[in-house]
């Protein structure tokens, strides 16, 4: 079940990105749905981790910062080893090697807060997961004693 689970949530990721390209750009490339998927499929690997506590403001960046790394690898490989010139960034401000840039990594931010509701969705209603509230702050943990008793 869990490869039917991350094929489903990497499709899911996939064909996600590749549409918001479409809406966006007008086109795509069939190297976005495996970026595409690859980056769902961390956020969603990110927030089952209980270390966030359903904590958007805590998750969100962190989520950004992933979709950014997995850009800028995807870059180098898809566009300079490549060479298929899929995006180049080269005229935005603050970018490294043309591959990715603050503006892009700010739209990954607010992409990444309906990331990670429709990576709970999916896993709630698809795959019936119980999941924790989502909140703007992490939980609080319990002191020791309350965790006791």
């Amino acid at each position: 079940m869990r490869v039917l689970k991350a094929l489903s949530v990497f499709t899911f990721g996939g064909l996600s990105y590749g549409l918001l390209e479409i809406l966006y750009r007008g086109q795509t490339h069939i190297s976005m749905f495996a970026v595409g998927g690859l980056c769902f499929l961390l956020i969603t690997a990110l927030d089952c981790l209980p270390f966030f506590g359903g904590g958007l403001l805590l998750e969100a960046p962190l989520c950004a910062a992933v979709i950014t790394a997995v850009e800028f690898a995807s870059g180098v490989l898809i566009n300079i080893r490549l060479g298929l010139g899929v995006w180049d960034y080269s005229a935005l401000p603050l970018n490294l090697m043309g591959q990715i840039c603050l503006p892009f990594s700010a739209i990954w931010l607010g992409l990444s807060v309906p990331a990670i509701f429709a990576s709970r969705l999916l896993r709630r209603f698809v795959f019936e997961e119980e999941l924790p509230r989502i909140r703007l702050l992490p939980a609080r943990a319990k002191p020791a004693e309350e965790n006791a008793a």
